[in-house]
């Protein structure tokens, strides 16, 4: 299939609701509204091309970009594309859901998402705590540093109340994804959970919403589920 069928394609799966929503979280045009799930079909014709994934990345198209994460080859990927492809994630769907998870995949994923944290950027940095728990949430507990991990969760205890809204976020989804899955530092992370308390998220014409990754964390052990990996990153 070339960029034009799976552009007709997407097309023919968009939902004005599903449009809707998405442009509610921060999605702008061009943009279809095709549900993750209705893609499926389609990448299993494709299974994973680079090349068709750029050229679709490229449209500006949200569908299309989302797409693209899917039949993208992590491996083939170099820093500066993984940049590249962050550059055009516009807002945090793409930042956290297609780019982080595309690099979560990836060999350099770890040395790609310690600099996006590092550079003071509300949506790289998002983009770079998202791929730690996607990472972390995937692999073995022997593929990370414990003391590398136990810095980070230092860094979420002294800075999240004051870094941006969707960096935030995605800290505070660390936080309670060190918690469920790497069980070396469940403990700490329990600890540093309760230290940090309540994460305010304000919102543009919204009310608040609030995050406690103490209690998220419970919920999980509660129900016996500490260690718990994913088979899969990507859908």
């Amino acid at each position: 299939m070339n960029v034009e069928e799976v552009m007709q394609e997407l097309e023919a799966l968009g939902k004005e609701r599903t449009k809707k929503i998405y442009m509610s979280n921060g999605a702008h045009e061009p943009l279809f509204g095709v549900a993750t799930g209705a893609m499926k079909p389609i990448a299993k014709k494709i299974k994973i091309n680079q090349p068709l994934a750029e050229e679709l990345y490229a449209s500006g198209n949200y569908d299309a970009m989302y797409f693209a994460g899917i039949i993208a080859d992590p491996k083939a990927m170099t820093e500066s594309d993984f940049d590249r492809w962050m550059d055009s994630a516009y807002f945090y769907m793409l930042s956290d859901y297609v780019v982080a998870v595309t690099l979560a995949e990836a060999d350099i994923a770890q040395q790609v998402a310690d600099k996006w944290i590092a550079s003071g950027e509300e949506l790289r940095m998002s983009a770079g705590w998202s791929c730690y728990c996607w990472l972390l949430g995937n692999r073995k507990d022997i593929e990370f540093s414990e003391d590398k991990i136990a810095t980070m969760l230092e860094n979420v205890k002294n800075s999240i109340h004051d870094s941006p809204e969707r960096t935030k976020s995605a800290m505070n989804n660390f936080l309670t994804t060190v918690g469920i899955s790497y069980i070396p530092l469940h403990d700490m992370a329990l600890a540093t959970a309760k230290a940090v308390g309540l994460v305010e998220l304000k919102k543009d014409n919204k009310k608040s919403s609030f995050l406690h990754a103490y209690e998220s964390i419970q919920k999980e052990v509660d129900k016996g589920r500490i260690g718990f990996k994913r088979k899969y990153v990507r859908c």
